[in-house]
């Protein structure tokens, strides 16, 4: 599934030697897939906060406290066939749900260039702590958008016939999702 989305929207922008290793970072929390009709089409990770991460930083200098109360939300992705369906709005939801039972706050960075995923965080209320421009390598920069969840930002609801279980590796969890309600 993310050589489909890499195909589809460029993500990751620099595949990786080892996609695996990608995914299963060593600042990993927990990861989490969605599936819809028994389909895995989505992936999560929560991360803690490394040196050379944006967002903790920007975080951390607005509310003045450490970066090491942040948790990262990363490795967002929805396969391009079940878009459309809230996917990514319940992974998103379930990466704050856990976030808050490690007592941290969730934020994230993403590429400005892409518009999906800035527009899936404004919708879901999530503000925006700084554009960063950012040189990768000689040949590439970038924009880097920081955001941070709000403050009192609960999961967002379960569309009806998608679900989020526990990528390995993860701790345990409740993998039930709260219903839909709006």
């Amino acid at each position: 599934m993310l050589g489909a989305v890499h195909g589809s929207d460029g993500y990751p922008v620099n595949w990786p030697d080892d996609p695996v290793g990608w995914l299963a970072q060593p600042s990993l929390l927990e990861a989490r897939v969605a599936e819809r009709e028994g389909e895995v089409v989505g992936h999560v990770a929560l991360c803690r906060s490394t040196p050379g991460d944006l967002a903790p930083g920007e975080w951390s200098r607005r509310s003045g406290l450490p970066g090491e109360a942040t948790a990262v939300v990363s490795r967002l992705y929805v396969s391009p066939a079940a878009r459309g369906h809230g996917i990514g709005a319940l992974l998103l939801g379930e990466a704050v749900r856990a976030a808050r039972l490690h007592g941290l706050h969730p934020v994230l960075d993403v590429l400005a260039s892409d518009s999906a995923a800035v527009e899936l965080y404004h919708r879901e209320g999530w503000s925006l702590l700084a554009a960063v421009e950012e040189e990768w390598s000689p040949l590439q920069r970038v924009t880097v958008l920081c955001y941070a969840a709000p403050a009192d930002a609960a999961p967002s609801c379960r569309p009806p016939g998608n679900r989020s279980v526990p990528a390995s590796p993860v701790r345990p969890g409740n993998p039930a999702d709260p219903p839909c309600t709006r």
